[in-house]
């Protein structure tokens, strides 16, 4: 809704929304080839939400090591850890660490469409057509600090991939 309020006076603006539900590589791979020329358009925005760790009892997740802190300083190192897997562009290491912690990222799917598009867009864009990408988050947020282990937090992270040159 944000992106039709921002543009909604502009005639030229067509708003496309994907959903996007689990999905398997060979389906990421599909919609990575079939976005990639899309992506590599400077014409073209793409926006994916995703919230990050949802910690709490309410949603069956509460790992915590206690040598990282408070819990909600665990939180933030585990969702810290996807950020840079995410800024480095990597699916399959999005992927293993997915895996490995189980992190409650409701939005993996969209991010992994992202993050296969990115590949992708190397093999199915001519090279002198394809853009650079750089990936930053900007900021990063919990709603709130968790100390106690019946408390509950969601944080939420926002990035610029941007076309570097």
């Amino acid at each position: 809704e944000f992106c039709y309020f921002f543009f909604r006076k502009r005639k030229d603006f067509q708003l496309i929304p994907i959903l996007v539900g689990s999905l398997d590589s060979s389906k990421l791979e599909k919609y990575g080839q079939l976005l990639a020329p899309y992506l590599c358009d400077s014409k073209n925005l793409f926006v994916i939400s995703s919230d990050f760790c949802h910690w709490g009892r309410r949603f069956s997740y509460t790992p915590h090591n206690p040598t990282d802190g408070e819990i909600w300083e665990y939180i933030e190192k585990l969702d810290r850890k996807g950020m840079d897997l995410i800024e480095k562009m990597s699916l399959a290491d999005f992927h293993t660490y997915l895996r490995s912690t189980d992190n409650t990222i409701c939005g993996r799917y969209p991010i992994s469409v992202l993050l296969a598009t990115i590949e992708q867009s190397k093999k199915v864009v001519p090279s002198s057509q394809l853009p650079k990408f750089s990936m930053q988050f900007v900021k990063y947020a919990q709603s709130s600090h968790v100390k106690k282990s019946n408390d509950s937090s969601v944080s939420y992270a926002s990035a610029v991939l941007t076309v570097v040159g």
